[in-house]
């Protein structure tokens, strides 16, 4: 079996006061253009998976948070082209600011289970049952 290299990726569920999950839509001219994902990006050498989705969550939609604000939350693993794909997923409710679709085509919030029934990039998909068995899906909650 050849190795591959590791392609260590961050991303965040950012939960607001109701309970919703930020998604975001992969913009025209890019991988899997059209599919919703959860906000986040490649983890550089020699920077921490925090501070990687802390420069992230700035880049991609303006926001600030404080590294100690993502929670961890599962990861997913799974074999690319020319690589293999880690990624974790933080869960934040505080940050500062408010979100912006700087880099992608669209935003939306969702309720978890509702996460669901939304096209996404394959590693995203088994990110969204652990999404509902932390949170629930209780509108009320």
């Amino acid at each position: 079996m050849t190795s591959s290299p590791v392609l260590l990726v961050v991303a965040a569920a950012l939960v607001d006061a109701a309970g919703r999950v930020l998604v975001q839509q992969r913009p025209e001219g890019r991988a899997m253009a059209g599919l919703w994902e959860f906000p986040g990006g490649k983890v550089e050498p020699g920077e921490t998976p925090e501070a990687a989705l802390v420069r992230e969550l700035a880049e991609e939609l303006g926001i600030a948070v404080a590294p100690g604000d993502c929670r961890p939350l599962t990861f997913a693993s799974a074999g690319l082209d020319r690589a293999h794909l880690l990624l974790l997923l933080y869960t934040i409710d505080h940050w500062q600011g408010t979100p912006a679709a700087i880099e992608a085509a669209g935003m939306a919030w969702h309720r978890p289970a509702a996460l669901r029934g939304l096209a996404m990039p394959p590693a995203d998909v088994p990110l969204v049952e652990a999404l509902v068995a932390q949170l629930g899906d209780d509108p009320a909650a």
